[in-house]
């Protein structure tokens, strides 16, 4: 079959604050594991559902969702930095299909995006340009957002066009599952920071080594259990992971999202990703999925997962 799905959680802090050496070996062991499966399959295209961190997005123009037409990886956290092979063309009459299917996205020549998008092709592809790739931005972390159903129908609608080009595509959601790292809020906020967060692109050096290095010490913090933050909820994070493999993926529309901030933590948001990923594979029909790895992960401060699935004809 044409498709193939890989979703998988990243972190900003892998080098800077690690799990024991055998945790970060049987991390890297499932990363190897996921992008031998993408040697095999061999895509034509990827389609990457990533959020932001605001890196890239900010509350001058915050969309719901936005597909890239062209991009650029920024490199922050010693990700890559570079320019996605973006198709301009197909990306471009992606965004129209979307749009007459009822689901308002934006279309973007000027995409930034960061760790959230950059490490999953890293992982999966050692680099950012091995294949062709449309990322779409997905908000997870900047209120108001929208639905996990809205989420769902947006993978749905984009399975849809896939399915019409003919192409071997690699479907991507990268985002963390339940977890709440130090990113602030707009409410509330001082000045300074809610400068940041309405029209904060292209930080000085000194501002993101600052930025970074906040997120360390909170991870150091949490991991000591000295921390405000969210805790990881594995039994939360289990249950959706099952949902996912269960081919029931509507069930996710009953998911609010005040409940997934009360039970994930506030970045538990990313789960969309994972959700519009599969929404593309289930427009090709029933799938099979598998859970390959989960672990709570403290010093990440991540309910850390990975999956992979195919349309059940092809498994």
């Amino acid at each position: 079959m044409p498709i193939h799905l890989e979703c998988l959680s990243h972190t900003p802090l892998h080098g800077y604050f690690d799990p024991p050496p055998d945790v970060v070996a049987e991390v890297e062991r499932v990363g190897r594991e996921a992008r031998a499966r993408v040697e095999a399959f061999q895509p034509d295209l990827i389609v990457a559902f990533a959020p932001d961190h605001f890196n890239g997005f900010f509350y001058d123009m915050m969309p719901p969702f936005c597909i890239g037409a062209k991009a650029q990886a920024i490199g922050d956290f010693k990700s890559l930095a570079g320019t996605l092979p973006v198709p301009e063309e197909l990306a471009h009459a992606l965004a129209q299909s979307v749009l007459a299917a009822d689901i308002d996205v934006a279309l973007s020549y000027r995409m930034q995006v960061d760790h959230g998008c950059a490490q999953a092709l890293e992982v999966l592809t050692g680099g950012l340009d091995r294949y062709p790739v449309i990322p779409v931005f997905i908000n997870s972390v900047a209120p108001p957002m929208a639905t996990l159903r809205r989420a769902r129908l947006l993978g749905e609608a984009i399975g849809r066009f896939m399915a019409s080009t003919g192409k071997r595509v690699l479907v991507v959601g990268s985002g963390g599952i339940s977890h709440e790292p130090p990113v602030p809020e707009l409410f509330g906020a001082t000045p300074e920071i809610a400068e940041r967060l309405i029209a904060g692109r292209n930080p000085s050096a000194d501002s993101r080594d600052a930025r970074e290095a906040r997120t360390v010490a909170a991870a150091k913090a949490f991991t000591n259990g000295d921390s405000h933050l969210h805790p990881l909820n594995p039994e939360w994070d289990r249950a959706f992971l099952a949902l996912l493999a269960s081919g029931e993926l509507t069930a996710v529309d009953g998911m609010t999202n005040a409940a997934i901030t009360r039970d994930g933590g506030k970045s538990a948001h990313e789960i969309r990703t994972w959700v519009a990923a599969f929404g593309v594979l289930a427009a090709f029909g029933p799938y099979c999925a598998s859970l390959d790895y989960y672990r709570a992960i403290p010093e990440w401060i991540a309910g850390f997962a990975t999956m992979h699935a195919t349309p059940t004809q092809a498994a």
